[in-house]
């Protein structure tokens, strides 16, 4: 028998080709997924659309689509990094599809790597798509583009922590309603759409505490006022994400 006869040599591929592979097929799983869509794409875009042309909302001075555009684009981090994922890996578990990876070459930390670069790459789409919308509704942005990347990738940490912890420890029913109700509350009281003067100062005092309060204010912060870098918005979604990864993974079941 020749020596070219096992060429090549069968194995396992190399993670980075692993995580690669990986991660474009979430990528086009979310993209592919119609509730998915919902949330990503279609309820951030017309929350921007109707709340910039309707005056709904008192909003403060100037036109209304300055103050909700960094709102609408902290919605859509949570909406990929926490609602989307949250739902999607519930169900991956409770179908088996996790413990089916978990057995495969790909090592679990490189599929929690995957997941997190197929939310990354949603969110540049997401990002893109609603940063022509409020251009085109007359959104003039202001402030380091370096700042608010790097408030949305603190963010999509703190996000995605919390969600990985609630398809880890819930049944997967459970993670749909709770994962989709979280969304409307945060919705409601994050300061996308209402500011958060409208509420009482002990209601608000807790309130912007909370990551999408942290990550909307601090966009707003820079790209309404042309503030430097939201040291403070910052250093809540930095515990946020410690506390959701952390909590993630040690708590996260496969099975």
């Amino acid at each position: 028998m020749s020596a070219g006869t096992y060429t090549p040599r069968p194995g396992a591929a190399p993670t980075g080709r692993m995580i690669a592979a990986q991660a474009a097929f979430e990528t086009r799983m979310l993209l592919r997924n119609g509730e998915q869509l919902l949330l990503t794409v279609v309820i951030p875009s017309l929350l921007l659309v109707l709340f910039s042309t309707v005056d709904i909302v008192d909003t403060g001075g100037g036109e209304a689509v300055d103050f909700l555009a960094p709102g609408v684009l902290a919605l859509a981090v949570m909406s990929t990094a926490f609602t989307g994922q949250a739902i999607a890996t519930g169900f991956e578990r409770r179908y088996g599809v996790l413990k089916r990876l978990g057995a495969s070459p790909l090592p679990r930390w490189a599929l929690m790597t995957a997941k997190t670069l197929a939310v990354l790459v949603t969110e540049v789409l997401q990002v893109a798509l609603l940063t022509v919308i409020a251009l085109a509704l007359g959104w003039s942005p202001h402030g380091s583009p370096l700042s608010v990347a790097l408030l949305l990738v603190l963010g999509t940490a703190a996000f995605s922590g919390l969600g990985l912890l609630m398809a880890g420890t819930l049944r997967a029913e459970a993670t749909l309603a709770a994962a989709n109700l979280v969304f409307l509350l945060l919705l409601v009281g994050g300061g996308v759409i209402v500011p958060l003067e409208k509420f009482p100062a002990g209601v608000r005092a807790v309130l912007e505490l909370l990551p999408i309060s942290a990550l909307s204010d601090g966009l707003r912060d820079v790209l309404r006022e042309g503030a430097p870098m939201p040291w403070g918005a910052a250093g809540i979604l930095a515990v946020w994400a410690v506390l959701g990864l952390g909590a993630a993974a040690r708590f996260f079941r496969w099975e």
